[in-house]
């Protein structure tokens, strides 16, 4: 559905009058992504707990309303000329995280090394893989996100989230259809609002810390910590890291580490990441991811899967890779 800028004021209006202190307007993406790049959003809606999250879905689905779901924006690239239909955000407003014995019940919204951290303090293991993803535990709920090759999908007991017409659905841990980077949560047009997760006292506090620092520390000496950018952008195949390696190491072997175009770059520090010098712009990400995927796939066979996703104005998600 494309909107004129009629149409485009007139649903705002709408929305503004049904949830009060909900929408704002004219919202640089620049500022809320973590690649630090995008036009402006003509709306942008956060809802303050589950059941206004509820009515507005069943909103947007009874008056047509088209929008994209955003969360913490870890692994989304927005488009140069901005999002015309809006943004609805699950953020601070759904941070909670409750501790029930062994078991963690974590907002989609909660900041995941957080969640991390809380677990440790608690005594509880399971997690610690986590502990330097930044993001929220929606988004990693939805991309079965981790780290050392796991998932958080492996910890979790229940999944609680919201479909297009603003109906609650709770599924287990088998019923999220989890796999590597994969979960039903990625197709099914649902929005992940609370999972819980069961962790054990197997281990002591202390070792529980020691490994998270490890992590920790390893991340920082090998990811790039001060510029702008999203994380791994590639995918890593467990078959293709088995018979040439990981996508970084391969990417670097190809020459692209510190490779520019525009203001965008290959890490020095990581070939599997891509940063924001400063200036860059969505085009001069998706040419670069453009130029890597074909240079490997020539020398490799190997047609290497984006994690990243681009944001196109009209709200459709794809491969970073890919434009329309």
């Amino acid at each position: 559905m494309t909107l004129t800028k009629d149409k485009t004021v007139n649903w705002i209006d709408a929305l503004e009058e049904t949830f009060p202190g909900v929408i704002s307007r004219d919202v640089s993406l620049a500022t809320i992504s973590r690649w630090r790049i995008g036009g402006n959003a003509d709306a942008v809606a956060r809802p303050h707990d589950l059941d206004e999250l509820a009515r507005m879905r069943r909103y947007l689905h009874e008056n047509g309303v088209p929008h994209v779901v955003i969360g913490a924006t870890t692994n989304l690239l927005f488009a140069d000329e901005g999002l015309r239909v809006l943004a609805l955000q699950i953020g601070r407003e759904f941070a909670r995280i409750d501790l029930r014995d062994n078991e963690m019940v974590c907002g989609a919204g909660a900041w995941v090394p957080g969640v991390a951290r809380q677990a440790m303090l608690a005594g509880l293991t399971g997690i610690e893989h986590t502990c330097g993803i930044p993001g929220t535990v929606g988004g990693l709920v939805c991309m079965n996100g981790g780290s050392q090759r796991r998932g958080i999908g492996e910890a979790i007991v229940e999944v609680v989230s919201v479909d297009e017409r603003g109906r609650l659905i709770r599924r287990s841990r088998e019923e999220c259809g989890f796999a590597y980077r994969r979960s039903i949560f990625q197709t099914n047009g649902e929005i992940v609002a609370e999972t819980t997760l069961t962790l054990d006292r197997s281990r002591p506090k202390g070792d529980i810390r020691r490994a998270m620092i490890g992590i920790l520390s390893d991340r920082r000496r090998k990811f790039p910590q001060k510029l702008p950018n999203c994380g791994s952008v590639f995918v890593s195949n467990p078959a293709m890291y088995a018979e040439v390696g990981p996508p970084g190491a391969v990417i670097e072997r190809l020459g692209f580490k510190g490779r520019k175009i525009g203001g965008a770059q290959v890490s020095p520090q990581h070939a599997n990441f891509i940063v924001n010098n400063g200036s860059a712009r969505a085009q001069d990400v998706q040419t670069l991811i453009g130029e890597i995927k074909a240079a490997v796939l020539a020398a490799t066979g190997y047609d290497m899967e984006v994690e990243a996703r681009f944001v196109r104005p009209d709200g459709i998600l794809l491969p970073a890779d890919r434009i329309q």
